[in-house]
């Protein structure tokens, strides 16, 4: 593992996350968020959580593009990604939705549009990492064995 290149992966993935954010969270879902002033921040008070925010996004972002170096099997970086994007999405969207859904006072259309834009969500970033990340040419491709 080359902990130059996660660490770029790590903060291109942040930066299209922030990116993504900002436009599906930020404007396009804040017409359910405003349903639910008691759950979410206001558009006022929000900004001033925004760097503890973003500084727990690139943490996680270094667990993330670790966790797809460990699983690298070869092939395009696009691809890979994607595959992970895709694989890492599906946990998270279920996973973030249905306990959302189960603990927070929110509406069926909101734990729906989490999923969603969940799954969206880790593909791009995904793809950002497999971009960024580039195995060593010494290291051999993995294959899973039975997939």
């Amino acid at each position: 593992m080359h902990y130059g290149r996660l660490a770029a992966a790590a903060v291109a993935a942040t930066v299209v996350d922030a990116v993504y954010g900002f436009v599906v969270y930020g404007m396009l879902m804040t017409p359910l968020f405003t349903r639910y002033p008691a759950v979410y921040r206001s558009a006022e008070a929000g900004p001033a959580y925004l760097p503890v925010m973003f500084c727990g996004i690139l943490v996680a972002m270094l667990a993330v593009a670790a966790i797809y170096a460990k699983g690298y099997e070869g092939g395009s970086g696009v691809a890979e990604g994607a595959r992970f994007g895709a694989l890492f999405g599906f946990f998270v969207a279920v996973f973030y939705a249905s306990v959302n859904y189960g603990t927070l006072n929110i509406g069926p259309a909101v734990a729906v549009g989490y999923a969603v834009a969940g799954f969206v969500e880790w593909i791009l970033n995904g793809v950002a990492i497999g971009l960024v990340y580039k195995p060593s040419a010494s290291g051999s491709p993995r294959r899973a064995v039975g997939v």
